[in-house]
């Protein structure tokens, strides 16, 4: 099968994110399929750009095919519109060449934003092919309910005029978030068209031979606590304000006087000075701050936590679902998890896997904290083990790249 995937944001190991795309990409390579990215020459999600050359040059990377669409660089919002609006336009006059150039059988649209519905539905079109609309995040209202614009803004109306045409132009509709089903009937798509395929592991990097130790700060602060017998509540991530680390602090704070108990937090990020400042506040001695790791050192790195923490702000946007990649990483190193985002029949509940609380809430946190440490090893262990099963059943991108082609043709 020939496979078209329409990305603006689409990365490669070797460039950074975005990185589903290639994973699954990668996947359906193995898996026989001819497989064709579109993306920009410029994303702000990659450390590292394509080489400037031609406008749509090839390059093989794994087996994908990638073609550069060549954007202007952007620092701004608005200019970030620009760059959006020159992918869009360049690939809807270039549709009928590309039609034909790379004889697609389906055609994955999957930008963030849904503007390139129009060249997709083009492309499409003229390959006599099937349209494949994928949801990352529900746009527009992900900039209305974060970025604070009016549904009345001539932008957002546009976007929700492209959201609507693509959920009624698509044959299937392939959605990361779970819960967003009703929102897209409610937007013009039937209920047949949804499928549901969150994010995934790479097996690969999840191989004993691959994963390294973790560094000498870190390795000597995980010793120290178990050497005074702590229990330990781990978060590792970015320190940004969506992640409501506060929160996590301010459990910390109710439980101070519980010496058993250390919170850790790995990573890095715009918050992590506030957070150091809020602990210092509150006179915290159980709550430690270490840089973050490798990727390839995560195995290593949460295998020293008794429980996995993961937290959010309160948003409504959550109740349409969440696919974070650390939920996974905590899954694979048998970790029960603490949740606490405002997400409705999130797959820590589904699996049993951890425990769910409302975002926000300290108090929930810390009591979910002591729930756990009255816990028997032996119970902690079973639900560490029920994430891992479920993850290594269903979450491998392998299994996943092979399950898009099968839902979509079902």
């Amino acid at each position: 099968m020939n496979i078209l995937l329409i990305n603006h944001y689409v990365g490669a190991p070797k460039y950074g994110m975005e990185f589903r795309p290639y994973y699954l990409g990668r996947e359906w390579v193995k898996q026989g399929h001819n497989v064709v990215f579109i993306g920009a020459s410029y994303s702000h999600l990659r450390y590292r750009q394509p080489e400037a050359g031609s406008d749509f040059r090839e390059e093989i990377i794994d087996g994908i095919k990638y073609v550069w669409v060549n954007t202007p660089l952007y620092k701004s919002s608005f200019k970030r519109v620009i760059n959006i609006f020159y992918f869009v336009i360049k690939i809807f006059f270039k549709s009928k060449s590309i039609a034909f150039k790379y004889s697609p059988d389906i055609v994955i649209n999957s930008s963030t934003y849904p503007l390139d519905i129009y060249p997709a539905k083009k492309i499409t079109k003229y390959a006599k092919a099937k349209l494949i609309y994928e949801v990352h995040d529900l746009w527009p209202l992900s900039p209305i309910e974060i970025g604070g614009y009016s549904k009345f803004h001539p932008y957002i109306l546009l976007l929700q005029k492209a959201e609507n045409d693509a959920y009624r132009s698509a044959f299937k509709v392939v959605s990361l978030l779970g819960n967003a089903k009703q929102h897209m009937i409610d937007h013009g798509m039937h209920p047949h068209k949804f499928i549901h395929i969150p994010n995934g592991y790479d097996k690969n990097e999840w191989d004993p031979k691959n994963i390294m130790d973790i560094p000498i700060e870190h390795e000597g602060l995980f010793r120290k606590l178990k050497e005074e017998n702590k229990f330990i509540i781990g978060f590792s991530g970015g320190h940004t304000p969506s992640t409501a680390m506060e929160t996590f602090i301010d459990a910390a704070n109710i439980l101070k006087n519980r010496n058993e108990i250390a919170f850790v937090l790995i990573g890095d990020g715009v918050s992590k000075d506030s957070y150091i400042l809020r602990c210092k506040d509150y006179n915290l001695t159980n709550v430690f701050f270490l840089p973050p790791v490798n990727k390839m050192q995560i195995p290593k790195l949460v295998g020293n936590f008794d429980i996995a923490y993961i937290g959010g702000v309160h948003s409504t946007l959550h109740k349409y679902g969440t696919s974070a990649n650390k939920m996974t990483d905590y899954m694979l190193c048998k970790k029960p998890i603490l949740f606490s985002v405002d997400e409705p029949n999130s797959v820590i509940e589904k699996v049993n896997c951890g425990i769910r609380v409302a975002a926000e809430d300290p108090e929930a946190v810390a009591a979910a904290v002591m729930k756990f440490y009255s816990m028997s090893n032996e119970e902690r262990d079973e639900i560490g083990k029920r994430g891992y099963d479920y993850a290594i059943n269903n979450l491998g991108y392998d299994q996943l790249a092979a399950r898009f082609i099968k839902e979509i043709f079902n």
